[in-house]
């Protein structure tokens, strides 16, 4: 195949755009929201460390999700060769080895970032990175089982983002047990999205041997677990804002749920058919709730 088999030559070029288009943008804003949530959950006025926040929004969305985008892209040239082939390694818009060496170079370049940003941030970024080469490349894979690869994702793209974010408005450290808690159970919750999302490929991935749960569960079985498994957290997330003394912020969280609930109850007529529509709306309604919790833990963690 040309995206693996070419030689590079010193004086090969590869198109910007086709780098770009490697990196996918448009995937950094879920890891980029849960930075945020972990920004204001902190309570450390933004104004205090400027440069930081914006050094730790890159190193979320362009560095270590677009990292996890290039790492992604080189593993699954051979699928993309058949089904996308006009993706740039396939079409050989990046040639050789080159999309290896910026899954490589990518990776890496986020690692001094983080160093600067304090230790906390350091070892969730090594952690991140270390989830999405495992996630897409041999021996592990994690892609290939629904169950594990959903987990990968929403470990590192909600939860490790959250704490990278309250650790860099905090200097570095350790985020308090309220904001840890909340990370946690988002993360959980994320795996339900993630479960959504794979509804969209079932039967390219069935042909490929990907077992996505839908794959593994069926359309409806599949929907009925993401939906419990995207509510369950959230329960658990009110209950700890109402025992935390944040009966408003709880009962926000609540009146998000119960939306959801109601679209989930739309969604389960057709799950194949509208799980596309339910991320557009009932996952709008989740991260909300993530920021809404987020706000009620300021300053909590020196409070209890």
């Amino acid at each position: 195949m040309q995206g693996s088999e070419s030689v590079v030559s010193g004086s090969a070029r590869v198109d910007p755009k086709a780098l770009l288009q490697l990196l996918k943008p448009i995937t950094w804003f879920p890891p980029m929201w849960a930075f945020g949530c972990g920004v204001v959950s902190a309570g450390t006025p933004l104004l205090e460390r400027p440069w930081a926040f914006v050094a730790g929004i890159i190193l979320a969305g362009p560095l270590v999700c677009g990292a996890s985008q290039l790492v992604n892209d080189w593993f699954d040239r051979e699928v993309d060769a058949i089904n996308e082939p006009d993706r740039p390694i396939p079409s050989g818009r990046v040639p050789g080895n080159i999309g290896l060496y910026y899954a490589i170079v990518w990776s890496l370049l986020a690692l001094p970032v983080a160093w600067v940003l304090g230790p906390a941030v350091f070892w969730a970024t090594l952690l991140g990175l270390a989830l999405a080469w495992a996630y897409s490349a041999p021996p592990a894979r994690l892609k290939l089982n629904g169950w594990w690869g959903n987990a990968a994702c929403g470990f590192a793209y909600e939860g490790l983002a959250w704490v990278t974010g309250a650790a860099v408005m905090l200097g570095g450290a350790l985020p308090p047990a309220p904001i840890l808690l909340l990370a946690v159970l988002y993360s959980l919750g994320a795996h339900g999205i993630m479960t959504l999302n794979d509804f969209k490929a079932i039967e390219g991935d069935r042909r490929l041997g990907v077992r996505t749960i839908p794959v593994q569960l069926g359309p409806e079985r599949a929907a009925k677990l993401a939906c419990v498994v995207m509510a369950l957290p959230q329960v658990a997330v009110i209950a700890l804002l109402a025992s935390w003394d944040r009966p408003w912020h709880a009962a926000v969280v609540a009146a998000l749920l119960l939306l959801q609930g109601l679209a989930m109850k739309r969604m389960l007529t057709d799950p194949k058919g509208l799980a596309p529509w339910y991320n557009g709306t009932g996952v709008t309604l989740y991260v909300l709730g993530m920021m809404t919790s987020a706000a009620a833990v300021r300053g909590l963690g020196a409070a209890l």
